[in-house]
């Protein structure tokens, strides 16, 4: 092994003190960043004469030309800035998980007077009670509609209004803000709703149960038949939910490997319910099944967005001295116990092999199946982030378009990209309100970012605004209005310039790199799903116009055969029998506009008369 005169004067002075250390190739690139309880004794060992090292460490050590070291007053605070400095350097020779997607959670605003359920992607610090994750977003909103119609709570966020909405009128809002129920009553809705969540629907049933005895022994027949509709309806709800163990909120890791790939699967259990699952994989670098472990509890939870169960059941734990360090380190994150274990019998060591079963299963999948072009996205995705300074993963991102013609039918397109590849089912279009009749781009992009970020839901990782630093300014002014600290970033379409908040400068990525790949893709997509909402809405503009102008054909009319025949292809492909059969239609009226849609532009003019 080749030691450089830097690497031996930087072993030269290292303490026997916890800390951090770097290491750096000749580019001052950091390759890998590891934590000590003894700086000296650690370092040193890698560097010892030895046929024990493994194949990653050799060529680890081939490639390192410099070292850094931080000291540290302990052990803990060496593990909080390992974790800091692996998210901000990404090394390529420490264990990285590929998938860091959010998934929602179900929030309760316990924090204010009368609080809201609703779904977020953000767990923060302030009150609330949340619920998940949930990797299935659906079952999670089906979920939410039945806790609504069970226990019908506000859905609102302003309280100030003069009278109530619809949602009071059709009896899916008791009215907080008109003072239609009490704040005691108000209560009693919400605290049903957690012990749903909490999966003690045992109480929840008891309780119900009283109120419809006492309801029915007050003669309150109405009301007794409201407790007996909610009871079946929790019956239902509980059917969907299958306990898997008595009561408890924990997270069960599965491992797997073989000799390419390495796969963690997490089942979330809350409340004694499997609430979801979700899995990471990443090259086998050949390190031991404790390490794996060890790096993926470090960065999994060194996520804040990440809720700490009670306890973590694992496959193998780390050696003694790390779990404990771990356990230590989760437990203050956590403001209370959180427990590591291993089960060896009972349910729960039953429940950790169904989930090292999963993670095999997904392994046999990935050799049978290759995931050649997942792996392309995602690498696009990081060289994207490392491009532009990222702090995280861009695990969302959203792009927006404008497209009009001279401010008419002014439309908007927002498309979603997750690890670099499409998410159409995220996809959103907006009609344009603010710049009809007088385009403005500026103001068109303040519009729709406006809309899409004002209720702080499912928040992107970055935010791709089609233009350059006009366009980027203007809707920043919006973005951070609204106390959004999400990055964004401008793009132009000359020499596909990138600009940065608060840079002069641009950035021009070189023509072959997947950076570049992945955001023209973005592009691309966003000004295809706004001209094809665009030209759509074009269409049907025109074809109103020329209705308007057939003799005979008034609002009515026009309104009726939209309603009959809701697009245009299915207005023209009609028969004369099926036209002349719309409400308010004649047989001469559906003989000319039949004609009229297989006419020439000359035998369409004689058909308006001269006109047109």
């Amino acid at each position: 092994m080749v030691i450089n005169d830097k690497i031996e004067k930087a072993l030269a002075v290292l303490p026997d003190k916890p800390g951090v250390y770097l290491m750096r190739d000749g580019t001052g690139r950091v390759l890998y960043v590891g934590k000590a309880k003894n700086l000296n004794n650690r370092v040193h060992s890698y560097f010892r004469a030895s046929g024990r090292h493994s194949a990653k460490v050799v060529a680890l050590t081939s490639h390192v030309d410099d070292l850094e070291t931080i000291l540290t007053d302990s052990e803990i605070e060496a593990l909080i800035l390992e974790c800091n400095l692996i998210k901000k350097y990404r090394p390529r020779y420490n264990i990285m998980l590929k998938d860091d997607k959010t998934y929602p959670y179900l929030k309760v605003t316990l924090q204010d007077e009368f609080p809201r359920m609703f779904i977020t992607r953000r767990v923060l610090r302030d009150g609330a009670r949340y619920y998940g994750p949930y990797p299935d977003v659906g079952a999670l909103r089906s979920t939410m509609r039945l806790l609504r119609a069970l226990f019908p709570i506000r859905q609102c966020c302003s309280m100030n209004v003069d009278r109530p909405c619809l949602q009071y009128h059709i009896k899916r809002c008791p009215a907080p803000c008109a003072g239609k129920i009490s704040k005691a009553d108000y209560a009693e809705l919400v605290r049903s709703i957690c012990l749903v969540m909490d999966g003690k629907t045992q109480e929840l049933r008891r309780i119900l149960k009283e109120k419809m005895q006492a309801a029915s022994e007050a003669y309150a027949f109405e009301e007794a038949a409201r407790y007996r509709d909610q009871l079946k309806d929790l019956a239902r709800l509980d059917e969907s939910q299958k306990a898997v163990l008595e009561g408890g909120d924990m997270d069960v890791v599965g491992y797997a490997s073989d000799d390419y790939n390495v796969c963690l699967q997490i089942f979330f259990v809350r409340g004694g319910k499997l609430v979801g699952r979700k899995d990471f994989m990443m090259p086998n670098g050949g390190d031991g099944e404790g390490e794996v472990v060890s790096a993926f509890l470090k960065q999994y939870y060194s996520n804040e967005d990440v809720f700490l169960p009670k306890e973590v059941l694992l496959p193998e734990r780390p050696d003694a001295e790390e779990t404990a360090l771990l356990t230590q380190w989760l437990t203050e994150r956590a403001g209370r116990k959180v427990a590591l274990l291993t089960p060896q019998r009972g349910d729960k060591a039953k429940l950790l092999q169904l989930a090292c079963d999963n993670a095999h299963k997904l392994i046999e999948e990935k050799e049978r199946k290759g995931s050649l072009q997942l792996e392309s996205d995602e690498d696009a995705a990081e060289d994207l982030q490392r491009a532009i300074g990222a702090a995280k993963p861009l695990a969302r991102m959203d792009c927006f378009d404008i497209s009009h013609n001279q401010g008419s039918e002014t439309v908007a397109s927002m498309v979603v990209f997750r690890y670099g590849a499409p998410s159409k089912k995220d996809y959103r279009r907006y009609k344009l309100q603010s710049t009809e009749g007088k385009p403005d781009d500026f103001k068109s992009m303040q519009e729709v970012v406006y809309r899409r970020y004002k209720d702080y839901e499912d928040l992107p990782d970055l935010i791709i605004i089609d233009g350059g630093k006009g366009q980027l300014s203007s809707s920043l002014k919006v973005i951070r209005g609204l106390g959004l600290d999400t990055q964004v970033i401008g793009l132009a379409k000359r020499e596909e310039e990138i600009f940065l908040e608060g840079q002069k400068e641009s950035i021009l990525l070189d023509k072959a790199s997947p950076a570049l790949h992945v955001i023209q893709h973005i592009r691309d997509e966003a000004h295809r799903f706004a001209i094809t909402y665009h030209r759509k809405r074009l269409r049907r503009h025109n074809l109103v116009s020329i209705l308007d102008q057939i003799e005979g054909i008034g609002p009515k009319r026009r309104q009726a055969l939209w309603k009959a025949f809701p697009t245009l292809e299915g207005m023209r492909a009609a028969s004369e029998e099926e036209l002349a059969a719309v409400d308010g239609m004649t047989a001469p009226l559906a003989r000319k506009l039949y004609e009229f849609f297989r006419g020439d532009v000359v035998q369409k003019t004689d058909l308006l008369g001269g006109r047109g």
